[in-house]
């Protein structure tokens, strides 16, 4: 039976995978609580979509501090961190658990938490924070806080990740804008009825986790801290305080007109005392299961799905019409040329035939005394002419890329570094493939909270055994003779250059105390995972490559003196072909691109989660970058340029220059970041995932290229 199907069916089945969207599985341990049972609320980081630089919740000088007491619930103390995944703390979180006390079913209208009192120059940090719209983020089973929306037709709700710090009123008559902190945040808990025997026992799972954020000032409250009157509210938290002021009462005037801070204001001592309050309201909500809860998150993410389709499409008719292309060069072209090739060896051959069996029948004896060895020589001779002649003959009647048969195996300049170049390649190439296999699959949710940047350090080091055994055989196909050399330089190279490149950007973090810096322990454990356990994973890789497996033989073999390189096209030539190549890929992805980025920089408190339209995408783009890559190698032999080891790796990393040029794009023209280190962040970044995208893309292009010439040199090697 053959089980082999058809393209367009595989087309209908990642098609298929497409529309799914990574669909969400649920955890394999469900927490249910019971009724009066205690819930523990952990808080996390504050983030802003106007800045890079994150701050962990309790470094907040303007905030209630943890008490570190123990609460019911939890077994830890207020302020005390629970162990976080190495992904977690590479993205900045900061899990701590509160002082707020939830109990199942329990609502309670007023909890007062604490009165803090903030000196000038931490008001005008929390003035700043709320200016660029920091959002807070809080969690509850697993779940963040949320701020709730409805779409526009009202049809649906949908989740927004965090709640602000506060907000920015701007006076109509063109004063200066005032600041007010939301200290009083409503904690919503939807929960229903647990599934399976933990539900018949009276348990209880939560769906849902909103909390409504109000700034209530100390004259809408009560002697006990308490809100007056939630719903109306007289005067909200104003974040300011007069200069050389000490009379509460003018603390909050009705006036517009803020006179700003001067040095003296700043050192003078006065504060300004905050209060903080909470509400809490369980509701029961039988219309969401608990295997679906985070489908919430995704609601507005959903109303993009045309996008996505119309990106798959967009993506489907460019790899058509590449796939049109490359048909016609290898069935008719190519096909054609090495017909005609072996036409002409051939009828060489019987010419060759003719001369010999003419030049034998014309000889004679040699007579006693005459050397013998003179005439039978100059036969030899006179074949061996004939021999030469007629090769002379056979190129001369060649043309194009057949010319270049004594060549095309060349071994390229600097090939010890584009071997560890492909090396690196495929290890990202094991370790994307991975990623988005998994994230299809459900397996890597938000959820699962870290996972995807832990599962994909793993993968990559695994993924060392890899990158040691492509890039020694390649390094011996080149000819190189220390394995041991390249299998350090591979481990070393791209590793290495990221390492550092984090390490320096790291200092500018940790200046600014945000924590996206990360801690000394976390660096140590990386260069462990790199030194440790990559390293030797890429000498065992690299052993098995060189010495057992071996350079790949090549179809012809290469002649001692290289031919002269004609001059080619200027369209033909390194980094004009690369560019002009590498819009095609490019075209491919770039409006999922657009959904990436916007999941990436704009909606950090949101989740991208489509990855069944991102792989799909991904595999078009593996396949345009093959094309290309194949018809732009066969223009170049064909005008008798057979440098094309390093050309096929740009030609496939052509591409990532291009996304590069996006990210510049996207910084100026949709994104209000400001500040030096946030800037310096987000191009460092985006300078880091190009170069993974130009090394994964190079590497496809590098072995599609290597695997055509062989294919069409091997076709019209002489049997």
């Amino acid at each position: 039976m053959d089980c082999r199907l058809p393209l367009g069916r595989w087309l209908l089945v990642l098609l298929g995978l497409a529309y799914v969207e990574a669909f969400y599985i649920p955890g394999w341990s469900i927490k249910s609580y019971k009724e009066n049972e205690p819930i523990p609320l952990m808080v996390n980081k504050v983030y802003s979509d106007n800045t890079q630089l994150q701050f962990a919740y309790y470094d907040l000088p303007f905030v209630c501090p943890p008490t570190g007491n123990r609460h019911a619930g939890s077994s830890l103390l207020s302020g005390e961190s629970i162990p976080l995944n190495l992904g977690e703390v590479l993205r900045g979180d900061r899990i701590t658990q509160s002082d707020i006390e939830l109990v199942m079913g329990q609502d309670k209208e007023c909890n007062v938490l604490c009165t803090r009192s903030v000196g000038r120059s931490d008001l005008k940090r929390a003035n700043q924070m709320v200016k660029e719209g920091y959002v807070a983020e809080w969690i509850v089973d697993n779940l963040p806080g949320a701020t709730s929306f409805v779409t526009v037709d009202k049809s649906r709700k949908y989740y927004a990740a965090g709640f602000k710090l506060g907000y920015t009123d701007i006076p109509l008559n063109g004063g200066a804008p005032k600041y007010y902190i939301n200290n009083h945040l409503s904690i919503v808990i939807r929960h229903r009825q647990a599934p399976g025997k933990a539900g018949e026992r009276g348990g209880r799972v939560i769906v849902g986790f909103e909390v409504y954020p109000k700034s209530i000032g100390p004259k809408s409250r009560t002697t006990s801290g308490c809100p007056s009157d939630i719903d109306n509210v007289d005067q909200q938290m104003e974040l300011y305080y007069f200069p050389n002021s000490t009379d509460v009462s003018v603390q909050y005037p009705e006036s517009s007109i803020r006179p700003p801070d001067t040095d003296d204001d700043i050192d003078d001592g006065a504060t300004l005392d905050i209060p903080y309050s909470y509400s809490v309201y369980f509701r029961e909500d039988d219309k969401i299961e608990w295997a679906h809860r985070w489908d919430l998150y995704f609601v507005n993410q959903e109303e993009g799905s045309r996008i996505h389709w119309l990106a798959i499409i967009n993506s489907l008719i460019i790899s058509g019409l590449l796939s049109s292309i490359v048909a016609m060069i290898l069935a008719r072209t190519i096909r054609g040329d090495i017909k005609s090739y072996k036409d002409s060896v051939a009828e060489d051959g019987k010419l060759r035939q003719k001369r010999r069996s003419h030049q034998s029948s014309g000889s004679r004896t040699p007579k006693q005394g005459e050397q013998a060895g003179g005439l039978l020589e100059q036969v030899g001779d006179t074949e061996n002419d004939a021999d030469v002649s007629s090769d002379e003959e056979t190129l001369e009647d060649a043309t194009g890329w057949k010319l270049l048969h004594g060549d095309v195996f060349r071994s390229p300049t600097g090939g010890n570094l584009l071997a560890p170049m492909i090396g690196s390649g495929m290890q990202l190439l094991f370790m994307a493939v991975g990623l988005l296999f998994l994230s299809s699959l459900g397996v890597l949710n938000p959820s699962f909270r870290g996972g995807f940047v832990s599962v994909g350090v793993g993968l990559f080091v695994f993924a060392g055994i890899f990158s040691g055994y492509f890039s020694t055989r390649v390094y011996k196909t080149f000819g190189g003779i220390s394995w041991r050399k390249m299998a350090l330089i591979t481990a070393v190279l791209f590793p290495g250059l990221l390492f550092t490149l984090v390490f320096v950007l790291n200092l500018f973090v940790w200046a600014q105390a945000s924590s996206t810096a990360l801690p000394f322990g976390t660096l140590i454990g990386i260069l462990f995972l790199w030194l440790c356990i990559q390293l030797p994973l890429v000498y065992v890789g690299s052993w098995y490559g060189y010495v057992r497996a071996g350079p790949w033989d090549h179809p012809t073999k290469t002649t001692t003196l290289p031919r002269q390189i004609p001059v080619v096209p200027w369209y033909i030539r390194g980094p004009q072909s690369a560019l002009i190549a590498g819009l095609i890929p490019f075209a491919v992805i770039f409006i999922e691109l657009l959904f990436v980025f916007q999941s990436m920089w704009q909606d950090k408190s949101g989740y991208y989660y489509v990855f069944g339209f991102l792989s799909v995408v991904s595999i078009i783009l593996i396949l345009s970058i093959a094309e290309v890559t194949i018809v732009t190698i066969y223009i170049k032999l064909s005008c008798e340029d057979y440098n094309w080891w390093w050309h096929s790796f740009f030609i496939g990393a052509g591409s990532s220059v291009w996304v590069f040029l996006y990210c510049v794009w996207y910084y100026f023209t949709k994104l209000h970041i400001e500040g030096f280190v946030s800037g310096l962040l987000f191009f460092s970044y985006s300078f880091m995932a190009v170069c993974v995208y130009g090394l994964l893309t190079g590497t496809v292009g590098f072995l599609t290229a290597y695997a055509f010439v062989r294919r069409i040199y091997g076709a019209i090697k002489a049997d």
